[in-house]
């Protein structure tokens, strides 16, 4: 039987079969972190209270999850409206599991202060502009990803790899690459704030499209129609998506072929999902589908102002998505309700979510260890009480 920690969502058997395969072992995980303009936006993400706390939002979870709360950091984790950093919900799970954590940076505005692999990208320009990457800068980010993503999977038998991310805004990008693919995502994919800001979101996406296509003043397009069977999804990425996507891409094509593979998030790794089954199609790569699942949080899972399991659906029919099918979605039931700390209750109320590979670490401590939600709980409050000692 499934351990009652974790739901599966769409994919029932895969899922299943999946966690059967990687119950007992400890994963390795990957952090892959970007930066994309879009996130300075006013309003268009809650991962940082202004546009200037965004910009450091990925350096400071980094400097977090590598040290852990006592350390004096040169990016302090950025003030939230409410809520904490979910960088708090991984560290937990990997300090105390010891499990190996690998941070890339895919294009960040400055390194963070800490040992990091630098892939050589560079941050993206917002996405409304449709030209948010040089395609270069894309291919290359790409090919160190399939390079990455053997390196991890390499004398990983019978084991998994966790990949995650940090990208402020790219909920955003996320969209704007689902719909660039033919996929019907407008009003599904989720957000740090209680409640969806789609419609910014759908603007903005519109708006990158269209200048992709060269298509203006023409009104509402309808993409999905359209753009499915034309679209590169190496050009689309450069044109409206963030260096995270493509490298996280080319690592779990890569790694899928060897072992296990956990996309850490929600509407983000949904979108990288996509974007590795069209890439798969279009350049004729090979991978395997059925040892890739996507692992999050209940929060997105059932958020009400997405529609996260229909859009897991929806990827098996787009035409340049059907060779992945449907993902296995899988979360966790974590639950902050009985915390005694405001910050965990926020979650409950819709505030932040999900990021850093929150959902992901709470399946693998389920699925190695067993943790239950007490114990689960009872860590991550732990991790929050050192933050506020150290901070005091």
């Amino acid at each position: 039987m499934p351990n009652s920690q974790i739901r599966i969502y769409t994919q029932k058997e895969q899922g299943e079969e999946w966690l059967r395969r990687y119950r007992g072992y400890l994963p390795v995980f990957a952090c892959v972190l970007g930066f994309t303009e879009t996130g300075l936006i006013p309003g268009i993400s809650a991962a940082g209270r202004t546009p200037e706390d965004r910009k450091y939002t990925a350096c400071a979870d980094a400097e977090f999850l590598y040290y852990g709360p006592e350390h004096k950091p040169q990016y302090p984790l950025p003030p939230l409206a409410a809520g904490a950093s979910p960088v708090l919900i991984s560290r937990a799970v990997f300090e105390s599991l010891k499990i190996p954590v690998h941070l890339f940076n895919a294009g960040l505005p400055q390194p963070p202060a800490l040992p990091i692999i630098d892939l050589g990208g560079s941050p993206a320009r917002c996405l409304s502009g449709g030209a948010a990457m040089e395609i270069t800068t894309v291919h290359h980010l790409f090919q160190q990803g399939l390079l990455w993503g053997e390196r991890l999977a390499a004398n990983m038998q019978h084991k998994y790899v966790i990949l995650g991310e940090c990208v402020v805004g790219g909920t955003t990008t996320a969209l704007a690459i689902l719909a660039g693919l033919g996929i019907e995502a407008d009003g599904k994919v989720n957000s740090s704030h209680p409640i969806c800001n789609h419609a910014q979101k759908w603007a903005l996406v519109q708006a990158g499209l269209e200048k992709m296509r060269g298509s203006r003043g023409q009104g509402e397009i309808n993409f999905q129609s359209s753009m499915q069977n034309s679209v590169d999804p190496l050009k689309l990425a450069a044109a409206v998506g963030d260096p995270m996507q493509v490298v996280v891409a080319g690592m779990a094509i890569a790694a899928s072929q060897r072992c296990g593979v956990m996309l850490a998030g929600g509407t983000q790794m949904l979108a990288v999902y996509a974007l590795m089954s069209a890439i798969a199609q279009t350049y004729a790569l090979s991978w395997q589908p059925e040892a890739v699942v996507v692992g999050t949080t209940r929060w997105v899972a059932e958020d009400p102002t997405g529609a996260t399991v229909d859009l897991a659906l929806s990827l098996g029919k787009g035409s340049l998505t059907q060779s992945g099918g449907t993902p296995a979605l899988l979360a966790t039931n974590l639950s902050f309700a009985e915390s005694r700390y405001p910050q965990l209750r926020a979650y409950e109320q819709g505030f932040v979510k999900e990021g850093m590979g929150a959902g992901a670490a709470c399946i693998a401590a389920h699925l190695s260890q067993d943790w239950q939600q007490q114990k689960l709980l009872a860590a991550i409050e732990a991790q929050l009480e050192r933050l506020s000692t150290a901070l005091d």
